[in-house]
């Protein structure tokens, strides 16, 4: 019966073959990884600057030449010198909130925080609509009292502010959970204030964590297109940012200056993903040493 109940010997794999199998994988996933990042990064970015220098650097270069690409720059980068401070306010204190402390309710903050990732930009734009339009909630009130929210800056930055609220309290949550609450507690033991714990201890041990998040923020705001596209009303040279401009450029069959203009956008990605990586290769060799000592 002793041999019936044995436990059955599986012969191990060879080390020759199981690093020829392992080597065999790494260059299947490499491989699928090189041709996704080649088909859907590279060759449209190949295109969208082939299309924008076809006819030559001067037709390039009469795209910025034009007024409603000014204003349209102009307003893109206005707006996301607005949202993106609101949005560092908020992640800072939500994600020093959640990270620090238990209070009623923080399961709820954490999800709502997630939310614009879950909901359509296009729907988090008629949300305002439906507030501050003029057959909105407060579309009357805003009316008899001069206001103006959409099709106008204000509305743009809050449908901005909106889908990028989350990036900087996502970013830096986790980043504050790990680093727990041992410091802060020692300089409040010796006395210090709340707001100087965060000024000398908190601040101090995420900066490098809150330059990615503002970094990604900041990309994001400039990049919006579905929420900005419902609250601007497409007011050419006045509520339309880069993105709604290189449409209104493409429907008009102006290619050369659509994908000039789109270039624009192309070289901020570019910049945010060098910025991207060598912040991440900071802030991993910082926490690294911290964790060492």
């Amino acid at each position: 019966m002793s041999e019936i109940f044995s436990p059955i010997s599986v012969p191990a794999a060879k080390p020759a073959q199981a690093a020829s199998e392992g080597a065999a994988t790494r260059g299947v996933l490499i491989g699928i990884s090189v041709t996704f990042l080649a088909l859907f990064l590279v060759l449209p970015l190949f295109a969208v600057f082939t299309q924008a220098f076809s006819k030559g650097i001067g037709a390039f270069l009469d795209a910025f030449r034009e007024p409603d690409a000014w204003s349209a720059i102009r307003l893109t980068l206005t707006v996301a010198v607005i949202a993106v401070p609101f949005n560092v306010v908020f992640g800072l204190a939500a994600s020093w909130a959640i990270a620090k402390f238990e209070f009623p309710g923080k399961a709820l903050l954490i999800t709502l925080i997630d939310l614009p990732f879950s909901v359509s930009p296009v729907v988090s734009g008629m949300i305002y609509v439906l507030l501050f339009g003029s057959q909105g909630l407060f579309g009357s009130w805003l009316i008899d009292h001069g206001i103006q929210i959409l099709f106008a800056l204000p509305g743009i930055v809050l449908a901005t502010v909106f889908v990028t609220f989350p990036f900087v309290a996502r970013e830096l949550i986790p980043l504050m959970q790990e680093q727990g609450t041992a410091e802060e507690e020692a300089a409040l033991t010796l006395g210090a204030s709340g707001l100087h714990v965060f000024r000398t201890v908190t601040l101090p041990n995420i900066r490098w964590g809150l330059l990615y998040s503002v970094l990604l923020c900041n990309a994001r705001a400039m990049g919006e297109f579905g929420a900005v596209s419902v609250v601007s009303g497409h007011i050419r040279g006045l509520t339309n940012t880069i993105p709604l401009h290189v449409e209104i450029l493409y429907n008009e069959y102006n290619f050369v200056a659509s994908f000039a203009v789109a270039s624009l956008l192309a070289v901020l990605a570019l910049i945010t993903l060098v910025l991207k990586s060598f912040l991440e290769w900071r802030f991993a060799g910082e926490l690294a040493h911290g964790r060492a000592h």
